[in-house]
């Protein structure tokens, strides 16, 4: 039987941010899902605090860890889903949550999926890779450059691809196909998963991606290991930084399409691929869990667990998602999933853990991801200067469990934006076309070119819109979204001129 070490003194407390990708508010045993179990994660809610209104800033990845990452809403820097060939987002200088860790005295990283940009300009995948995390706050990355769905199919160590052999260069594009590789559009016979003409670029692995690759052989992922070898790679970082505070940001891929987890997965659930690969997410943190335990950091570590945005089903290749879901709903009581407007876009599994430090709770708290950079600096004794995370509030009383008394109003972004305030929940007019790919989507968008007003109270599932019963609240909800939109909300800060 394994001994557990004896427990590290520290006088700051480590911290890791486990944010899955695609997962729902419906997808975990504690949150109600019977299709697939999840006993890991079900232990963090079981020792901690599960929040039951926490929210993603966006339902969409690269906005949502855009605004967890800087406590800014996205749509300040426009940020929107990335190509795998974009430059960083976050520009080097701007205050970022890892960063405000480094400067307190922290070790920080990232180890998973990234989809925040790299480089200037297009990437020079063959040579180095700057700027990128380590630019902005990061000590130590170990990522997937975008997703697991577009090219390049490469990990990146700090600022460079693993494994590429200099003989054998790489080269992307998202325009016209480069190189002699098969595509899905080509050749469907030779993937395992019949995709949709989005997701038929260069065949990978056997799976057709978005985008066109040639070269980098060598370094080159194969699926069914990528969370195996995220997960030793988190565990080396834990175990070459134990005797010192550490930051953590560990964005796992599961349960983002190509959903191809790990043959020991196959069958672990009733619900097929998808199923499987929540099933390998849960591993993925019972590893965390276990390993902190071993090197003796539980008591002083604080775990946040919860997803980027809300789920779906079927995005863009044929793995039985929509049909093996059985009774499950991913997207809980709600209405919508990733990229809609409506709840169940950004409503997030969020579970707080922290042995000693918070007690088994349920919180009801409107909390945002964005309120992780203020709260996690109290909780170092952080003062943010007056234009550091613009939109975060200090919520460290919520996520520790001594307060239910969240947000008054807050923002969620999608194609449009929406505000909540209290069980209100108010989406503005869709000013924009909706993007032909989405028009294939099987989700309710949420989108429309009137306002909608909903009161969650009595209509969760969005069904109902009172906005010409109740114009004044409409108008005055719409009021509130324009003067966030024009300065930040946290108190001291102050607009650029």
């Amino acid at each position: 039987m394994q001994k557990h070490k004896k427990e590290q003194v520290q006088t700051k407390p480590n911290v890791i941010v486990i944010y899955a990708d695609d997962l729902g508010y419906g997808d975990l045993s504690c949150y109600g899902a019977t299709g697939v179990k999840t006993p890991n994660i079900d232990y963090l809610a079981e020792h901690g605090l599960r929040f039951t209104d926490a929210h993603s800033t966006a339902s969409t990845c690269t906005p949502s860890r855009f605004s967890m990452l800087t406590g800014s809403y996205a749509f300040r820097n426009n940020a929107a889903i990335l190509p795998g060939s974009a430059p960083l987002l976050i520009r080097p200088g701007t205050p970022t949550l890892p960063g405000m860790f480094q400067n307190n005295g922290y070790h920080t990283a990232v180890i998973g999926k990234w989809h925040l940009g790299l480089g200037n300009g297009m990437p020079t995948w063959n040579d180095s890779l700057k700027p990128g995390p380590l630019e902005i706050g990061f000590n130590y990355a170990f990522i997937v450059p975008a997703t697991l769905d577009r090219v390049p199919t490469v990990f990146v160590e700090n600022h460079h691809v693993v494994g590429l052999e200099k003989s054998d260069t790489i080269a992307i594009s998202y325009e016209h196909k480069v190189g002699n590789l098969p595509t899905g559009l080509e050749h469907p016979e030779m993937t395992r998963m019949l995709a949709d003409s989005q997701h038929s670029g260069t065949i990978i692995d056997s799976i057709s991606r978005i985008g066109f690759m040639a070269g980098g052989k060598a370094a080159w992922w194969k699926d069914e290991d990528i969370t195996g070898r995220v997960v030793s790679k988190v565990k080396a970082y834990i175990h070459q930084n134990k005797q010192n505070p550490f930051f953590l940001y560990f964005a796992p891929t599961d349960v983002h399409v190509p959903r191809a987890p790990n043959a020991r997965f196959k069958g672990a659930s009733k619900m097929g691929p998808r199923g499987d690969a929540i099933a390998e997410l849960d591993w993925s943190v019972g590893e965390v869990i276990k390993y902190l335990k071993e090197e003796g950091l539980t008591d002083n570590t604080l775990i946040i667990f919860s997803s980027d945005n809300g789920p779906v089903l079927d995005d863009g290749y044929q793995d039985q998602a929509e049909a093996l879901v059985g009774t499950d709903r991913p997207w809980g009581p709600f209405n919508g999933g990733k990229y809609s407007a409506f709840e169940a876009g950004t409503r997030m599994p969020t579970i707080a853990y922290w042995p000693g430090k918070i007690t088994r709770a349920v919180n009801n708290a409107l909390f945002s991801h964005v309120d992780l950079y203020a709260s996690l600096a109290d909780l170092i004794g952080h003062k943010l200067s007056p234009n550091e995370a613009p939109d975060s509030y200090d919520m460290l009383p919520v996520i520790l469990g001594k307060s239910e008394h969240g947000r008054d109003t807050m923002l969620e972004e999608s194609y449009t934006l929406s505000l909540r305030a209290e069980n209100w929940k108010y989406i503005a007019p869709q000013t924009s076309p909706t993007p032909d790919w989405m028009k294939n989507k099987k989700i309710p968008t949420g989108l429309s070119t009137t306002p909608q007003l909903y009161d969650l109270t009595t209509d969760t599932t969005e069904h109902n819109n009172i906005a010409i019963e109740q114009p004044n609240r409409a108008k005055a909800m719409q009021a509130a979204i324009t003067q966030i939109m024009a300065k930040g909300t946290r108190p001291g800060y102050q607009a650029k001129q």
